[in-house]
């Protein structure tokens, strides 16, 4: 049994970023090895064990097979045969498809187990898929957007945004639950550059999946997506909360139109009414500067 740290821990502690989720994949082991050794099974889907003394994640390897739509929709299997190459061959981005040993307290140790060129993407500041596997998770589409708005200086490479593209135009993103994609949402808009997970789904025609039916038509309108940066960035200088940063983005949705939505896509209510207050309080001033230039 040989047990790895893999994914994000791996990609930031290169990039000289702070560590604060680590995840363990276990290969050559099995549950029954890891239940004799105090691990606690946690989770239906796939073998999933925590740590009898830190609580963390560890997960036995493990290949996966699309049997329905949506995330959810897969069979997986894991047993001792499964290599770390293979699991790592169903993850998303390239920079989240290395692994580093680790020693018998979970510190890394060794070399970076890199089979598929994230080390590379991460110099060069590329988002790049692993496989073609990525066409079968349409939330990898969301995730994708994400890491854009969190890495502001990479891009996504080509190919990459072309199967984003076939996703969305499959309408694979309905087949995401509105608390799923609400989840995403929140977790972007609290990114380092949150409008770059705008432009992302603008560029593969996801934003009536995710906003308002109008906020589309508006951030196509150069004026008004000026004064949607502009705000950005001042709201970031005082206080960068998710409710100021969404209230930001929807100023000149009506405030109908956004508890409509809020509702059936399960946003909080909190958050919700925030962006009314201030769609409403934008009608007025709008007024109020028309009225002046009578």
């Amino acid at each position: 049994m040989k047990i790895y740290q893999v994914g994000g821990a791996v990609r930031d502690r290169l990039l000289g970023r702070a560590v604060h989720d680590v995840d363990y994949v276990v290969v050559g082991g099995t549950a029954d090895e890891m239940l004799q050794k105090g691990f606690r099974p946690v989770g239906s889907h796939f073998p999933v064990f925590l740590h009898p003394t830190t609580n963390a994640e560890y997960a036995l390897a493990r290949t996966e097979r699309k049997t329905a739509p949506g995330h959810q929709g897969f069979t997986f299997h894991a047993d001792p045969s499964v290599t770390l190459e293979q699991d790592l061959q169903r993850r998303d981005l390239t920079i989240n498809a290395m692994a580093q040993a680790v020693n018998q307290v979970g510190e890394p140790v060794g070399e970076i187990v890199d089979p598929y060129g994230g080390q590379a993407d991460l110099r060069a500041g590329v988002l790049r898929h692993v496989s073609n596997a990525f066409l079968e998770d349409p939330l990898r589409i969301l995730r994708v957007a994400r890491f854009a708005a969190r890495f502001p200086d990479f891009h996504i490479a080509p190919e990459t945004l072309v199967l984003m593209g076939r996703m969305v135009h499959a309408r694979e993103l309905e087949t995401l639950s509105k608390e799923r994609i609400w989840q995403e949402l929140a977790r972007a808009m609290e990114e380092t550059d949150p409008l770059r997970f705008i432009e992302t789904l603008n560029q593969c025609n996801a934003l009536s999946n995710v906003l308002p039916a109008s906020f589309e038509k508006q951030w196509h309108q150069e004026a008004a997506q000026e004064r949607i940066r502009q705000t950005m960035q001042l709201i970031d200088r005082v206080s960068p909360r998710l409710n100021q940063r969404m209230a930001c983005l929807l100023r000149f949705i009506s405030s109908v139109e956004i508890q409509e939505w809020a509702k059936t896509s399960k946003w909080p209510n909190e958050v919700a009414e925030y962006c009314q207050i201030v769609a409403d309080f934008e009608v007025v001033h709008t007024k109020l500067i028309a009225k002046d230039m009578l």
